[in-house]
């Protein structure tokens, strides 16, 4: 089998996104007044509504409807003010009615857009724009000098109800396959559930998986779901297909079914490409099918061929009357819109100079973007100066360390960026620092002064202290003068060492770039 890159050289890749959230903040289910829960009882949560049971009549969840619309205004959607629900053909036994009520041509929301920026690594996978300079654009892509930004059409936004959860008994790894015998637990069936279906713009994994994860921080921001993936709550169906380079028309597309997590929806999508495209350079057909991504083999299976539209036999419900969203209500949904991740992203640019980059780190991560806010507030009249090193510290080194961080408070984050600004300690000594923090050891200025870390920055003493070591190495000093320029290095650490790693590098630097020459 070729590699990625080679496979992209003579196809491309052309990629639908279906993701599912489910309603998690809401306290009850979506056309029944059962209770929203995870990891209760089996069974527990149910009712003759959400059984299906004959009589029994449904009745919409309002709170379902605003955070749907709340959805669709976040992701530059036309909001409809008329919609309704359909009932789905669905004959499978975690959904005891035998149809699911979802919605129909027109949904509440239709026709959005989400700009996805993509740089560094994860921009290598798209090779049809390499000839392009920054601020060029082809198609739905615009070159950036870090990567490119491309534009994901959104088809709409529908809202619909959860199926129940399967659960295959005697099996290896959970799955029907191998089982002995399935039960079926019905407290998740009627979870209010919205399914964003995106056009088919994206034509790499990573979009794919970036695009995900951009959707996962917009819905947490607006407060609509905990998009717990471990859980279920948030899921996707991956579409792809292939075609050769420079032609238009879509080849036959297969899908990967509820990927629930980004690896496994990248690593699937990128497994599929190579799959499709082995087959089409050996002259077999691509079968519009399902199918499911096993990690542990690497692979996609086959589950079944796809189902068509007409299989589902959607007909209006006629149970409930139709949506008629006035503007009045449409407009206080929105009013209700917090600041989204991108324009967060822009403050943090505009207001403190972090670039673009920086900012979406931190708005991306969960938890950094609240804790780097307190500390700008903390930092006061100093917060653009030490904008930069304190995102750094929290980018760096907060993100990547597991176990709790809460003792590197607002105060503190300033206080350890202060000493390094001011030359107390260097950038080395601060991680040190910090570790000593968030053991519990108390704040940094404390560490500093009972560790002897203050660094020297005193010119006369590092003066002397360049002149010994210089004097020392009469060698190192005739090779550097003859041009070997990286021998700075050496003369720095034969410093550093004198004085036990307590001189200021960068006076170190400044004096032996004196008497060097």
């Amino acid at each position: 089998m070729k590699s990625f890159a080679q496979v992209m050289e003579d196809w491309e890749a052309v990629i639908g996104l279906e993701i599912h959230a489910e309603l998690t903040t809401l306290n009850t289910k979506m056309f029944c007044g059962c209770a929203l829960s995870f990891g209760d009882e089996p069974n527990t949560h149910v009712c003759p509504v959400c059984l299906g049971l004959p009589g029994a009549l449904p009745v919409p969840n309002k709170a379902a409807v605003e955070s749907i619309v709340l959805a669709g205004l976040a992701t530059n959607c036309h909001i409809m003010k008329h919609s309704m629900f359909y009932r789905k053909n669905y004959m499978y036994p975690d959904m005891a009615k035998n149809f699911q009520t979802t919605q129909g041509p027109v949904a509440f929301c239709m026709g959005g857009y989400l700009d996805l920026s993509v740089d560094g690594p994860a921009a290598a996978e798209r090779t049809d724009i390499a000839d392009l300079a920054p601020g060029e654009s082809r198609g739905n892509v615009t070159k950036t000098d870090t990567g490119y930004v491309v534009r994901v059409g959104i088809t709409r936004i529908h809202l619909e109800e959860d199926a129940g959860k399967m659960v295959h008994l005697g099996g290896g790894e959970g799955r029907i396959a191998g089982a002995t015998h399935s039960l079926v637990d019905y407290n998740r069936a009627g979870t209010p559930l919205i399914e964003l279906v995106t056009e088919p713009d994206l034509r790499t994994p990573e979009e794919a998986r970036l695009f995900m994860q951009k959707l996962r921080q917009i819905y947490l921001a607006i407060g609509i779901s905990d998009c717990s993936m471990e859980e279920g709550s948030m899921r996707c169906d991956g579409n792809v297909s292939l075609r050769p380079r420079g032609t238009s028309a879509f080849g036959t597309k297969t899908e990967l079914k509820n990927m629930n997590s980004f690896k496994n929806l990248h690593d699937g999508l990128a497994f599929e490409v190579l799959r499709q495209a082995a087959a089409l350079e050996s002259g077999q057909a691509i079968r519009q099918e399902t199918r499911h991504w096993d990690p542990s083999a690497k692979r996609t299976i086959c589950m079944r061929v796809k189902e068509t539209a007409d299989d589902y036999r959607l007909f209006p419900e006629p149970d409930m009357v139709p949506f008629s969203l006035t503007d009045e209500w449409i407009d206080a949904v929105r009013a209700k819109l917090p600041e989204l991740p991108d324009a967060k992203a822009a403050r943090y640019s505009a207001v403190w100079g972090l670039s673009g980059y920086d900012a979406r780190l931190l708005v991306e991560t969960p938890g950094l973007d609240d804790r780097f806010e307190a500390a700008m507030e903390a930092a006061g009249a100093r917060a653009s100066k030490l904008a930069k090193p304190a995102a750094n510290i929290l980018i760096n080194e907060v993100a990547t360390r597991e176990g709790d961080t809460s003792a590197l408070t607002a105060q503190r984050l300033v206080e350890l960026v202060e000493l390094v600004d001011a030359g107390t300690i260097s950038s080395k000594q601060a991680r040190e620092v910090l570790s000593a923090v968030l053991s519990g050891e108390g704040d940094p200025a404390a560490i500093v002064e009972a560790r002897g870390m203050r660094q020297v920055s005193d010119t006369g003493a590092i003066e002397a202290v360049v002149d010994a070591v210089i004097a020392a190495n009469a060698d190192a000093v005739a090779r550097y003068k003859a041009g070997n320029a990286k021998l700075i290095g050496f003369f720095v650490g034969q410093c550093m060492k004198e004085m036990r790693g307590k001189g200021n590098p960068q006076v170190i630097n400044e004096i032996l770039a004196k008497k060097l020459g």
